[in-house]
């Protein structure tokens, strides 16, 4: 326990320092809570980078530039052991949003000059006091969304800046009891291993399925693009059913990393999917390419079965590889 707590103190430490810097002045911060061949996961268009001195100048010095100064409202924190490596690295994991006045252009997304949210989720992998590996996963459909440039048709969820967990409680900052860490974990893993068996042609009612994992009262908040959605029956009328209806030859490439603590857990893969698009999808026609699909879930466990999840998909990066270039098509209409 003490393992975790520690890392959660490192990362909180980080998170603190890090925001302080309102200008461009992020390297020291990084340097001394990362290592310096940090990896770096994040969303397109900035994918992998390496080393922190980078991560600074690529991504956090332009962000805090643009978006100022930023506020981090977190909704989730929590650590584990990593279960897809029987337990040997630990991780903590947060979600929110970063905060700020949407002042100058970022990405191409022209600025409001008003207060916008930047929706994330991240895992760090904490090794020898320092943060060695990072997913950071980030909404940019959604800031779009916020300054008028609404990259998609219309979604089938409803589009909201999405809260935290009911209760409000999905910060762990204190130590947590190991057995809800294990009953969360169990339930997330028993998802993953049911939805694996979907083959597609199958007689049993999506609805069926889903029951054995997910509690009746679930909610869905998926990303800018699908959005959110309330009750079994409606995820599967609004997300889960079209996904599964645009797509064949689904791939499950796996996850790096799969942690809970009490009541909430998540996992992130790069990529975890790989499918290929036969028409449907966000309202978009057929492609018939293969796609990958970079994603990380969070999860709220309600007794025995998960009741919420928060879901980051790499929306941007999927639909480049089926040959549009949202961003640059947003420059070129801009």
């Amino acid at each position: 326990m003490t393992e975790l707590q520690n890392a959660k103190k490192l990362v909180r430490d980080f998170y603190e320092a890090l925001d302080k810097q309102e200008t461009e002045c992020c390297i020291s911060t990084m340097q001394t809570y990362c290592s310096s061949d940090l990896l770096w996961r994040g969303f397109h268009p900035f994918n992998e980078i390496q080393g922190s001195e980078d991560v600074a100048k690529l991504f956090w010095n332009p962000l805090k530039k643009s978006l100022r100064p930023i506020q981090r409202r977190l909704d989730l924190f929590f650590a584990g052991h990593n279960a897809l490596d029987g337990g040997k690295s630990v991780w903590v994991a947060s979600m929110g949003h970063l905060m700020g006045l949407f002042d100058d252009a970022w990405l191409g997304i022209r600025p409001t000059r008003k207060m916008a949210m930047l929706r994330y989720a991240a895992f760090h992998k904490v090794e020898n006091g320092k943060i060695s590996e990072t997913a950071m996963y980030f909404d940019i459909p959604h800031l779009m969304i916020q300054a008028d440039q609404n990259p998609f048709p219309p979604q089938t969820g409803a589009h909201l800046v999405q809260p935290g967990p009911m209760g409000h409680h999905g910060l762990l900052f204190d130590e947590q009891d190991p057995e809800e860490g294990r009953k969360t974990n169990q339930a997330i893993e028993h998802m993953v291993n049911d939805i694996k068996t979907w083959k597609g042609g199958r007689e049993e009612p999506l609805v069926d399925e889903l029951r054995r994992s997910w509690n009746e009262d679930m909610i869905w908040w998926g990303p800018a693009g699908i959005g959110a959605t309330y009750t079994i029956e409606r995820y599967a009328e609004q997300h889960s059913g079209p996904f599964r209806a645009a797509f064949v030859d689904r791939k499950f490439n796996g996850h790096i990393c799969r942690i809970a603590e009490g009541s909430f857990g998540g996992f992130f893969g790069w990529p975890n999917l790989t499918l290929t698009h036969r028409g449907g999808f966000m309202g978009m026609p057929a492609t018939n390419q293969k796609g990958d699909m970079r994603v990380i879930d969070m999860y709220r466990r309600s007794g025995d079965k998960l009741t919420e999840n928060w879901i980051f998909i790499d929306l941007l990066h999927f639909w480049k590889q089926q040959g549009l270039d949202v961003l640059e098509r947003m420059r070129t209409i801009s």
